[in-house]
């Protein structure tokens, strides 16, 4: 198997496509000039129908197929690029210091324009395609954004699929799983009160530098004492703020950090002991604490059905030996999840090669992925929608 002929033509409308939104990234939902580039592609391509505006600025392009009636399937891409200097001095390298596609967005894009262009041309399928394009995957919840801007019910999308490139693995590889694929990324923040003083007279103040620390320890005890050992959940506390000089011991001491589950079950208790945790410790002090939690992006779950469909496609377009069909779960988030929440579906992961990994300040897409990921979305969509 290798990548289809008539995609193979076009690449280097996909290539020039990729490296010119490469160029100009944009932030969240900050995507003005991006989402214009992918509107004007898809009237260029004759789709019957672009929608701008949807979740602020997201794009949707609908093409209907030759084959008669059926169902509307949709296939997502995010837009959004991260707010990281670009370290390589690339050809196509950010025109704009302090942001740049670092996840891998613009291959997304160019991979989704390019089978878009290809099924107006074609029509080879029966009922109606929508082509995705959401904004703000970096954390701003652009998938949630659209699917309460009405996405789903509006275009009667009655499935979905996504994919993501994945540095590690070969160009010309999947990776799927049913079930669930990504975690869920919940934050916190943590304040604590105790006392200060001078650093040479401890006795008499209660510190709540002592207290912060023994926090951080006891929260890696959730993990390895307090969940199964074959369950997955990570605590990470990334921020540890004190003090001010190095003979003072100060009042406050703020922690901060991110938790990552696999289930509903974990998730709920993970927040749970964590509470328990702090107002343990910050009791056995004699200390107060102020306690932040924010619920990020839900579990990326993958509709075991819909991923084995997913992994034929993908199989149609290489071969079995390089589709994983079971691959393990990352403790990564995806806003992709809330699309799944609304209809059935499943991400995939293509392969990016042996590149930097991703949100890294030399990552870069790997061109050679386009075809492959051009081609996957044309055999999974026009598989799904046989006459």
């Amino acid at each position: 198997m290798a990548i289809l002929n008539s995609v193979a033509d076009g690449l280097g409308d996909v290539r020039a496509w990729r490296r010119h939104l490469h160029a100009n990234p944009e932030l969240m939902f900050d995507v003005h000039e991006t989402a214009k580039f992918v509107a004007e592609k898809l009237r260029e391509f004759g789709c019957d129908e672009v929608v701008t505006g949807i979740g602020r600025t997201g794009v949707v392009g609908l093409i209907n197929g030759n084959r008669g009636s059926g169902p509307t399937i949709g296939l997502r891409s995010d837009m959004d690029a991260l707010p990281i200097t670009e370290r390589r001095d690339l050809p196509h390298k950010s025109k704009t210091s302090g942001k740049m596609h670092a996840c891998g967005h613009d291959g997304h894009m160019a991979m989704l324009l390019g089978a878009a262009r290809h099924f107006a041309e074609t029509r080879n399928f029966s009922g109606r395609i929508a082509v995705i394009f959401q904004p703000a995957e970096e954390g701003g919840g652009g998938g949630r954004v659209m699917v309460e801007d009405g996405l789903m019910g509006r275009f009667d999308i009655e499935r979905v699929y996504g994919m993501h490139n994945m540095p590690g693995i070969p160009v010309g590889e999947f990776a799927i799983r049913k079930g669930p694929f990504f975690a869920a990324t919940d934050e916190f923040a943590i304040t604590i009160i105790g006392k200060g003083g001078h650093a040479a007279m401890p006795h008499r103040a209660n510190d709540p530098v002592v207290i912060g620390a023994q926090i951080v320890q006891a929260f890696q005890t959730i993990a390895s004492r307090s969940v199964d050992p074959l369950a997955s959940i990570v605590v990470s506390v990334t921020k540890f703020n004190a003090g001010t000089a190095h003979n003072v011991i100060p009042e406050r001491v703020t922690l901060a950090g991110t938790m990552r589950t696999l289930t509903p079950e974990n998730r709920a208790f993970g927040e749970k002991r964590m509470r328990e945790i702090v107002d343990g410790v910050v009791a056995a002090y004699g200390a107060r604490a102020e306690f932040g939690f924010h619920r990020g992006y839900p579990v990326t779950v993958n509709d075991g059905d819909e991923a084995l469909i997913c992994a034929d496609a993908a199989q149609t377009v290489t071969d079995a030996i390089h589709v994983n069909s079971e691959a393990e779960p990352l403790m990564g988030g995806e806003d992709f999840a809330y699309m799944l929440e609304a209809k059935p579906g499943a991400m995939i992961l293509i392969g990016n090669g042996d590149t930097a990994g991703l949100h890294h300040p030399d990552y870069d897409f790997n061109d050679d992925a386009l075809g492959w990921g051009v081609s996957y979305w044309v055999k999974l969509a026009e598989t799904q929608l046989a006459a």
